[in-house]
């Protein structure tokens, strides 16, 4: 293992025994901390360390986050002797014709760990404050220059068909003459390759970036699109599993879209803060059934993105009611009316009512949806579809023409 720790000092005497263990288990610490899927260890330019006391060299990339990194790293290395870290952080050079191509350095910060006497306390008192800077905002961020509208299909909770009606309205939009990619951002729990029959593809890579896979005219690209098997599990921390929401969507060649339909996981974590906070969303769509639960949690989601200042577009209602097939007997299994009262609640419209039926289920199965298939319940989806489109330009984003990628 290399050892990043050859410039170290300490305060207190120590064994060679116990500092090799010391300096190997913050090596191991470095090594196994990762941004984006790359390890901070290549980030380090300078290390130095003081008894209790490591100074840290970075060169971050764009749109890092200096203070979530400084916290996190202060937490895995305090069973390691470590209370404090400085972080003295350069960002990437600014984008061509922006002026100066030398890096913008950043205030030195420090990351106080000591939770001892009030006597270490006072003897920190004259340490540098910790970074201050306010998270991203919508309205701070640009829209992307190849796409028109980037809508997130959310829910509060798993098990309400969210991804079944993420597929479909996407194939509803193309089929309403639009230009549509999807992106899987359910890191845990990628289904989109399987329901558009694409799960054997690999996404190919040109000039470092991904090409999206072509899913029966769709632009899609998933992390079960990079991964081994169907069966292999995304056991991954949460700046891990963010790193990778956001570099499927800066590190893609995307096409000219009208829109990039967006499969969210189900609820209100990591991933939909880091995406409410680092990509222009033009709106949601919220996916429930009328059971009470289920309802309960589509109201958290909603109040997330009134928080994060992304319009809701609509509700839909899944699973609204089922007819017997044999018997031709319609019964409302999880309840009436929740899509419609949550959508009175918060003044949003009613986008569609879905009924419960297995064929949709066996059509996703097989990786036909019923969109693409054209069965009895496409026409369903593209009235939804008709409904986003409705009033969704009031909500779009201004294009940065001179954004460079």
């Amino acid at each position: 293992m290399f050892n990043f720790m050859k410039k170290k000092t300490n305060s207190e005497p120590e064994t060679p025994q116990q500092k090799a263990e010391r300096d190997s288990a913050v090596d191991k610490v470095l090594l196994g901390y990762e941004i984006g899927m790359v390890s901070i260890a290549t980030m380090v330019t300078g290390l130095e360390r003081k008894g209790d006391q490591l100074t840290l060299d970075l060169r971050l990339p764009q749109n890092s986050r200096p203070e979530s990194i400084q916290q996190e790293l202060g937490q895995l290395l305090q069973p390691h002797g470590i209370k404090t870290i400085h972080m003295n952080v350069r960002l990437p050079a600014p984008e061509k014709g922006a002026g100066s191509t030398l890096p913008k350095p950043m205030p030195k910060t420090t990351n106080a760990m000591d939770n001892q006497s009030q006597s270490s306390a006072t003897n920190n008192a004259n340490a540098e404050p910790p970074i201050t800077k306010s998270a991203p905002t919508q309205a701070s961020l640009a829209a992307h220059p190849r796409i028109r509208h980037i809508i997130v299909v959310a829910s509060g909770k798993g098990g309400v068909g969210k991804s079944t009606t993420t597929v479909n309205i996407a194939l509803a939009l193309q089929k309403l003459g639009n230009r549509v990619g999807v992106l899987d951002a359910d890191i845990y729990g990628p289904s989109m390759p399987t329901m558009l029959g694409v799960d054997s593809v690999k996404p190919e890579l040109e000039n470092e970036q991904f090409v999206p896979v072509n899913a029966h005219g769709l632009a899609m690209l998933s992390i079960g699109s990079l991964l081994d098997g169907d069966n292999t599990p995304v056991a991954w921390r949460g700046p891990k599993a963010t790193g990778a929401l956001m570099q499927l969507y800066n590190q893609t060649n995307w096409p000219q879209l009208d829109y990039l339909v967006i499969d969210m996981p189900p609820g209100t974590g990591d991933i939909q803060l880091t995406l409410a906070q680092r990509i222009p969303v033009t709106g949601a769509v919220i996916v429930t059934t009328p059971q009470h639960v289920a309802l309960l949690d589509a109201q958290k989601g909603i109040e997330m993105f009134n928080k994060t200042n992304i319009p809701v577009l609509g509700v839909v209602e899944n699973m609204a009611l089922h007819t017997c097939s044999n018997c031709n007997h319609t019964e409302a299994i999880f309840g009436t009316g929740g899509g419609e009262r949550i959508a009175e609640q918060y003044q949003v419209p009613l986008l569609g009512q879905l009924p419960l039926a297995s064929s949709i289920r066996a059509q996703v199965d097989k990786g036909e949806p019923s969109v693409l298939a054209d069965d009895e319940f496409a026409s369903y989806y593209v009235n939804i579809a008709k409904n986003i489109e409705t009033n969704i330009d009031k909500f779009a984003k201004p294009v940065d023409d001179k954004r460079i990628f």
